[in-house]
């Protein structure tokens, strides 16, 4: 049964660390992610860096397409064996799955309809349109030179390309899906947005803390709509 003040554990899954917060706590925790990151080893690294909190329901936010709660990918940024993975065998308690731009987005939310871009180890892409979530994947279509939106405004093509050049591209394609997906507001979140200089027109900056906020509120919309 879903109800108000449940105890929550929100776990956010990049492809550089893995975080988490649970109900009542102000200081995230975290632990290394990588290439190599199995679901199970999430798992024993969320019990052993969570050790002394508790929680009656946990929300995972993973960087992979996720539909009715089930990652329909393996993730590019992390090991094998999402897919099919019991999370909720695994925690001993209901878990909701769901992709990581989109948590972000949905504690990002402020009203209207929102673009979010999330800008990380890749590029995590979400909407919300009058409270309504809605996950995209574009960070794999392709943009320039044989090349995908992720592998310019991704880390590595931060790295390749140099902050100047870096910066240009977000602008570029900020504007572009924003005009694309008739958004009114842009939200750029994700870990490396601190390395823009400057945001792009009708634009904000995120915050990762959202990622918690957004794992906290899926909870408690259920149980606004009396989900069980």
């Amino acid at each position: 049964m879903v109800r108000t003040g449940m105890r929550v554990l929100v776990v956010d899954v990049g492809g550089s660390n893995v975080k988490l917060l649970a109900t009542g706590r102000r200081t995230p925790r975290r632990f290394p992610s990588g290439p190599d990151l199995t679901p199970s080893q999430m798992v024993a690294g969320v019990r052993e860096t969570a050790t002394g909190w508790s929680w009656e329901a946990v929300t995972i936010g993973i960087p992979t397409p996720v539909v009715d709660g089930r990652p329909v990918l393996e993730p590019h940024n992390l090991g094998s064996g999402w897919m099919r993975f019991d999370f909720a065998a695994a925690f001993g308690s209901p878990v909701v799955v769901m992709n990581d731009a989109a948590m972000q987005a949905l504690g990002s939310y402020e009203g209207g309809r929102m673009l979010f871009m999330g800008l990380g180890t890749g590029l995590g892409t979400a909407t919300v349109d009058d409270g309504k979530l809605v996950s995209l994947e574009l960070a794999h279509l392709p943009y320039r030179k044989g090349k995908t939106y992720e592998d310019y405004l991704g880390e590595r093509g931060f790295r390749r390309l140099g902050r100047r050049k870096w910066e240009h591209h977000v602008r570029s394609v900020t504007g572009l899906l924003q005009k694309a997906l008739v958004a009114d507001y842009v939200v750029l979140g994700g870990g490396n947005v601190e390395k823009l200089r400057a945001l792009p027109p009708r634009t904000r900056r995120g915050d990762n803390q959202n990622a918690f906020t957004g794992g906290f509120r899926v909870w408690k919309n259920a149980a606004q709509s009396g989900l069980e």
